[in-house]
């Protein structure tokens, strides 16, 4: 659940003030009789599923990646620290990059990188 949170918590806030603002519209008196419990339905179903597949597809990837990483292959991880010249940091075992838990860090590079923000060079 942790991980979960970790990697969605900035889809959930904004699926909670898609559902608010679903709510505000849909309580409207121009709509129908039961287009609140319809319109929260549907729209929270939609999210529901859409977060869902963002979880399992990223947390696929990061599972490739973690093994890719132990096999000896280069990863490529973006830096969002640096967006003129370098968008990109490859991460290769060989250059002494460690992987702790989920995150890529090295003694001679001053940021980590989270592998849910990686692949397979």
């Amino acid at each position: 659940m942790e991980k979960f949170l970790e990697l969605e918590a900035g889809y959930l806030v904004i699926a909670s003030i898609i559902l608010a603002v679903t709510l505000f519209v849909t309580t409207r008196p121009f709509f129908g009789e039961g287009a609140v419990l319809k319109g929260l339905s549907y729209v929270g179903l939609f999210l529901l599923i859409a977060i869902g597949m963002h979880y399992k597809i990223t947390t696929d990837r990061m599972f490739e990646v973690k093994e890719a990483f132990k096999e000896g292959k280069v990863i490529i991880c973006e830096s969002r620290a640096t967006r003129k010249v370098a968008q990109s940091v490859d991460v290769d075992i060989n250059r002494e990059w460690i992987l702790k838990g989920d995150v890529f860090a090295s003694p001679h590079y001053g940021r980590v990188f989270h592998s849910a923000r990686c692949i397979i060079k």
